[in-house]
């Protein structure tokens, strides 16, 4: 349907917004005059500006007419986005990556819910997978494309085309999108928010935070793996990540489908792969298929995850859907600012090979989590007004 594969289009750049940094780090530190560690922390601060607003700003905005607030945030994020091309230093360019990090959760946690809307509840996983296919693209395409660009133009050519684009893409959401009368009962603010206090549904968030850490306890140093255990050069590396993202695809694809049977059963099976996968690559570092297949099953099982984690919630709390969505997205950021963390001290005392098996720990926390979830009543799940 149109309407989801602009929402997925809109994702694309929206989540390249968040992630693209990342590969344009050493430019930007070298250009502003400050240190890969203090660059860094333009990361960490958009991380946890999603985790400690995105919640209750979604909360808020889940009144607003969609097509409209849609478009708003697209064009936010165009400004940010020129406001970074044009940074003259790290304080600018701290409230150009602000900005977007607030715009992140609302947008993607109500586009999940408005393509519900569009297919029905029975479909959900599926419709989520279409907004997901933009996420899994931002990772395999625009990631990549942005730090070629980089190199080849400057980093502040990256953020100047990436601004072109949101305000490309609010232009058709203007031009196709139709105007969405489809929740005509809005919940309040209140009511949302009173599905904190469900035992279960902060039971799901846990799950996700732990469930991202786990993930990015490894993820986040996959790259250093290949290349001093591996021995890969850059531009391998760089081929093996894109590989890695690729296969995601694959993931987002059956994700979408565990997830509409059963969303905690999902989670543990997925959860049981990863676990192979990143255990198996180490001992798998000089065998080319033995690399292939960890990685692959690795690849596939977190793409996954990403997409099962955020229909979890939103199926856990049916009476707000979109701020359970804000909530995942709140959680897996706190894992991902946990989970590098955790990855660095694994590194610094045991060992870039240890990373696997202290993120496997995470996992395995979190699948005893999803079988003490799955003893709850559903009426658990929902706080009623």
């Amino acid at each position: 349907m149109l309407s989801v594969f602009l929402l997925s289009a809109a994702g694309f750049t929206v989540l390249t917004t968040e992630f693209i940094i990342v590969g344009l780090l050493p430019s930007i530190a070298r250009d502003l005059q400050v240190t890969i560690a203090q660059a860094g922390l333009l990361v960490t601060l958009f991380a946890f500006t999603v985790a400690a607003f995105g919640p209750f700003l979604t909360a808020w905005f889940a009144r607003f007419e969609r097509r409209k607030l849609f478009i708003s945030v697209l064009v936010m994020f165009g400004l940010a986005n020129t406001l970074a091309a044009l940074a003259p230093n790290i304080g600018v360019m701290a409230v150009a990556r602000l900005i977007p990090a607030l715009g992140l959760p609302v947008f993607w946690a109500l586009a999940s819910e408005t393509a519900v809307d569009i297919v029905g509840p029975q479909f959900a996983g599926r419709a989520i997978a279409r907004i997901g296919f933009g996420i899994v693209c931002a990772t395999v395409f625009g990631i990549p494309v942005g730090t070629l660009i980089s190199d080849a133009f400057g980093w502040r050519s990256a953020f100047a085309i990436l601004a072109f684009v949101a305000f490309a893409k609010a232009l058709l959401l203007f031009v196709y999108l139709p105007k969405t009368n489809l929740h005509q009962h809005q919940v309040s603010l209140r009511s949302q928010l009173k599905i904190l206090r469900s035992p279960l549904m902060q039971g799901h968030v846990l799950l996700s935070i732990l469930v991202f850490s786990g993930m990015f306890t490894a993820y986040t140093y996959l790259a250093d793996i290949l290349e001093r255990l591996a021995g890969f050069d850059g531009t391998l590396v760089g081929w093996c990540l894109m590989g890695f993202g690729a296969v995601g695809l694959v993931g987002n694809s059956l994700g979408g489908r565990a997830v509409d049977r059963h969303p905690l059963i999902a989670s543990m099976v997925f959860c049981l792969f990863l676990i192979g996968g990143m255990v198996a690559l180490v001992p798998s570092i000089h065998s080319t298929v033995g690399l292939a297949a960890a990685m692959g099953i690795w690849g596939v099982t977190q793409a996954a995850l990403f997409l099962v984690s955020h229909v979890r919630l939103m199926k856990a709390a049916p009476e707000a859907p979109a701020f359970a969505a804000s909530l995942n997205i709140a959680g897996a950021n706190l894992g991902i600012g946990l989970g590098a963390m955790v990855g660095g001290r694994v590194i610094d005392t045991l060992g870039l090979g240890s990373v696997g098996f202290a993120a496997s720990g995470f996992i395995l926390i979190s699948i005893l989590l999803a079988l003490l979830l799955m003893t709850f009543k559903p009426r658990a799940a929902c706080a009623q007004s």
